[in-house]
């Protein structure tokens, strides 16, 4: 009998799990899981914090599904560009698009354009390794001794504490020798987090603010004045058990000091000699259950600012997509067209379908709802009956020769001897000639192919 073939375009979580959850499911189904980069599982192995390592095991869960015999994975193949998604249409039976939410979301205040100004994004993807941004560290101008985190999620926490942190305490994670060394280098002295909110509102974990408090040679300083008595949510009333502790901790040898500055939002960066030199922030105020600003002007020294308030998705080849929105219009994970309805074939899962929202677990049950319509729409209708090899001719005639998991194995074998070399676990490979070397053998390509 002829198996379905389904595309998955995207390997992080939310793919993962779709390709999951068609190979469990009641039909004879092969799958093949396309990602732009040379290595699987997206965000989980360029977003989660490189000093959090236990948070990287769901790995762990994801690897097992693509050693299943009926996944394939085809790294380094950029839907849209190497392949069209129309064409990924007539190759498949179905096609199910999880390229998440990868762009920063930006303030829309002036000044956000000037030298300096980042997304927690860019900056997260440069010290996790991401290829793209191998060569990006001239944009992040670690000689200030003022950095302005803005926003009150954990992204904006995992950027503020990287950046107090001293080298030594980054020398066990998997960044690379270059990222480290320009850490080593920092002359962060200050890290101030903005939150347009009070600290009953800020979206951190507990977990994340008590690390925090292992740090013996960063100082905090927040407004203990502003912390509520309490609060009958749990979560929240952890958080404010957290704020307390550290606004009541002392650090004598403090060789850097984290402020947490509340109720604030910025309204303008400041500039001197081209770059970024302070922000503007407005104080705020809780009126009738509404946050508006109080007309309370400030000013914040910063010789460098990474906004983190948000993400969202960009379009993928030809599909419909609703820029307001930042994700593909559907209806139960069938894309809709512009006319509203279903287009035969193509499905959407994770952040690109919800939008930037949840926990990696929430992926799985975003994936499984997808995966019911599709099982719902291939019922009673024969396999198209493609040959797998037919994708195959296609990338070789274009010149392509997609990334297997076998080379992706490659890749995370060389990584994990670089650690051995340097007394880590892993050191990743940072840049897209030795990934394609790594993963394909023979492959002599020097720089990303025109749209990487």
């Amino acid at each position: 009998m002829i198996p379905y073939r389904v595309a998955v375009v995207g390997s992080g979580p939310a793919g993962v799990y779709a390709a999951e959850a068609l190979v469990r499911s009641r039909i004879d189904v092969s799958v093949d899981i396309y990602d732009r980069l040379p290595t699987p599982y997206g965000l989980v192995r360029y977003g989660v914090a490189p000093d959090h390592p236990r948070i990287k095991s769901i790995i762990v869960a994801l690897q097992k599904v693509l050693e299943r015999p009926q996944v394939r994975f085809l790294g380094d193949v950029h839907v849209g560009v190497d392949v069209t998604t129309d064409e990924l249409g007539e190759l498949y039976d179905a096609v199910v698009f999880a390229t998440g939410a990868s762009v920063g979301r930006r303030l829309s205040i002036p000044g956000e354009d000037l030298a300096g100004v980042c997304s927690a994004t860019d900056f997260v993807a440069w010290y996790s390794g991401h290829p793209d941004h191998a060569q990006a560290a001239e944009s992040f101008p670690l000689a200030a001794e003022s950095v302005v985190v803005i926003g009150a999620g954990n992204v904006a926490l995992d950027v503020a504490r990287l950046l107090a942190k001293s080298a030594e305490d980054l020398t066990q994670t998997d960044m690379p020798p270059h990222v480290l060394d320009r850490l080593a280098d920092s002359s962060v002295r200050d890290v101030h987090l903005v939150c347009r909110r009070g600290p009953e509102h800020a979206k951190f974990t507990a977990k994340e603010l008590r690390e925090l408090l292992e740090l013996d040679h960063v100082a905090t300083k927040l407004d203990a004045g502003l912390l509520p008595a309490g609060s009958e949510d749990p979560m929240t009333a952890a958080n404010l058990k957290a704020f307390a502790d550290l606004a009541a901790r002392e650090v004598v040898d403090g060789q850097r000091t984290l402020h947490f500055h509340f109720w604030s939002r910025p309204v303008e960066f400041l500039e001197a000699g081209g770059a970024v030199a302070a922000v503007r922030l407005e104080k705020m105020q809780e009126v009738d259950g509404a946050v508006v600003p109080t007309g309370e002007v400030t000013e914040l020294k910063a010789g460098m600012v990474v906004r983190s308030v948000g993400y969202h998705s960009t379009p993928v080849g030809t599909l419909p997509f609703d820029e307001d929105l930042g994700r593909v219009p559907h209806d139960a994970g069938r894309v809709l067209g512009p006319d509203g309805r279903a287009l035969n074939g193509h499905y959407v899962a994770g952040w690109v379908k919800r939008g930037p929202s949840g926990v990696v677990g929430t992926n799985r049950a975003c994936a499984a709802d997808t995966v019911v319509s599709i099982l719902a729409d291939l019922e009673g209708r024969p396999p198209r009956g493609v040959a797998p090899d037919e994708v195959d001719r296609v990338l070789a005639e274009r010149g392509v020769r997609p990334v297997t998991y076998d080379g992706w194995l490659s890749i995370d074998s060389e990584e994990l001897s670089r650690g051995q070399v340097l007394g880590r676990a892993r050191t990743k490979i940072p840049d897209w000639a030795t990934l394609r070397r790594v993963g394909v053998p023979g492959v002599r390509r020097t720089s990303p192919r025109s749209s990487h």
